[in-house]
């Protein structure tokens, strides 16, 4: 397939509308045959159910077990577009004089077109390593393609030490982020009509229970001293967030059924295990003598690099950091971290415009990306 020049691919990936809810086959299949030359190795890790995949592309020479080499990392899917105030039509890159504007353009398909054209670029001959892009899939929902690849890719173990994950910083290096876990508690009752309430059990009333009891857990989170808590100045502490409640069907029924939706993002150190633990005894206590369905939708883990890990210290040269900061929002990184990976997060783009109207990237930034992502590529592939 022709090269295209970095703007042109980012205008045919944002065209794939790879919201979550869809699947993401037709995107991948596109970046395949943009990938599949000489000297390219693709392979796809697909969901449990065939209907959305991973894409991993190795590049050059074949791993060794010292697993030199690089990897540059991006996820495929978007969130919906479905916000009101979009000035053009949201899966069509449009040109606003100093910045793309598009779903996605910022997260995170500028850093997957700038990953991919490196990589169709690259003159793989003589390196000493190989490049790898690993391509995922519903990490907006949890990083679920992620934690798929962890667990069921052959070669994970294989992959080179050093990752770029290429979220959205404004080109700052970060190397640490909050975890996310997402539950599901829901509490059943019995329908009635509400002039025999007898007759009845109301769902909403444990329901209300619950959500207090999860108030109370947030406070006493944000009264703890939680590990790591200097990387995290402006919030740290773990966040619990009462994200929905849904319940009854009408004023005049005992509502049967009632559904609270939380969100909790534990600080590296912070295990996860035990904070869920913590939810599920506070839930149950409220909901006494019901007894709560009680889900885990999602986990996606914490990330925390070592300052002298050599992806970290090689893009604080780039980038003129002296350290590595640190991001509120959760990615791939903290389940590819468990392979033995360093992942440090460095890409185009402001996460402050991600996930709404007009999501836009700088072309200043798209352009300036480039020579760091180059470099890195050059530094531990070729020189490796």
């Amino acid at each position: 397939m022709t090269l295209l020049a970095d703007a042109e691919l980012l205008a045919r990936l944002v065209a794939f509308d790879t919201t979550s809810r869809n699947s993401n086959l037709p995107l991948a299949d596109f970046l395949c045959g943009y990938l599949d030359r000489p000297g390219v190795r693709l392979a796809r890790n697909p969901s449990a159910d065939g209907g959305k995949t991973n894409v991993v592309a190795w590049i050059g020479p074949q791993p060794h077990g010292d697993r030199r080499g690089l990897v540059l990392s991006g996820h495929m899917d978007v969130v919906p577009a479905e916000e009101e105030g979009w000035r053009s039509p949201p899966f069509t890159l449009t040109d606003e004089d100093d910045r793309w504007v598009g779903r996605g353009a910022c997260d995170m398909k500028g850093f997957v077109a700038l990953a991919a054209n490196l990589a169709a670029e690259a003159s793989p001959q003589r390196w000493r390593a190989p490049l790898v892009l690993v391509f995922t899939y519903d990490e907006e929902v949890g990083t679920l393609g992620a934690k798929r690849l962890t667990e069921s890719f052959p070669e994970a173990a294989a992959l080179p030490r050093n990752a770029i994950i290429g979220e959205p910083t404004s080109l700052a290096v970060a190397r640490a982020h909050k975890g996310h876990f997402k539950m599901r508690i829901t509490l059943h009752g019995v329908a009635a009509h509400s002039g025999y309430p007898h007759l009845g059990v109301n769902a909403i009333e444990p329901g209300g229970r619950v959500t207090v009891a999860l108030t109370e857990l947030r406070r006493e989170l944000e009264a703890e001293l939680a590990p790591n808590r200097e990387l995290f100045p402006e919030i740290p502490y773990v966040p619990l967030n009462l994200g929905t409640i849904h319940g009854g069907s009408a004023i005049n029924v005992v509502a049967d059924r009632c559904v609270v939706e939380m969100g909790a993002r534990p600080l590296p150190g912070v295990a996860s295990e035990e904070l869920i633990e913590r939810v599920q005894r506070a839930v149950r206590r409220a909901a006494a003598p019901f007894e709560p369905q009680i889900e885990l939708l999602s986990d996606s883990p914490a990330l925390l690099l070592d300052e002298d890990a050599p992806i970290h210290r090689f893009l604080c040269r780039q980038t003129g950091q002296s350290a590595g900061a640190s991001v509120s929002f959760a990615t791939d990184a903290g389940w590819l971290q468990r392979l033995g990976i360093d992942c440090a997060i460095f890409g185009p783009g402001s996460i402050e415009v991600a996930h709404k109207p007009n999501e836009h990237l700088p072309k200043q930034q798209l352009a300036a990306a480039r020579e760091p992502l180059a470099r890195a590529i050059r530094w531990f592939c070729a020189e490796a």
